[in-house]
């Protein structure tokens, strides 16, 4: 069991800083990219934002 666990906790750590390095920002400007679309695609089909 203790050859497992720095392997372990070596693949937990790259894990999570994979997740937050670069998952989380990616998936933060996706979000906002799709929202930025809708509302553009949304503004298209009723005529444009309110005056």
């Amino acid at each position: 069991m203790s050859e497992i666990d720095p392997v372990r906790k070596s693949e937990e750590l790259r894990s999570f800083l994979f997740l937050t390095v670069v998952m989380v920002p990616v998936l933060t400007v996706v979000l906002i990219a799709a929202y930025g679309f809708a509302v553009w695609f949304y503004q298209l089909l009723i005529g444009g934002p309110p005056h």
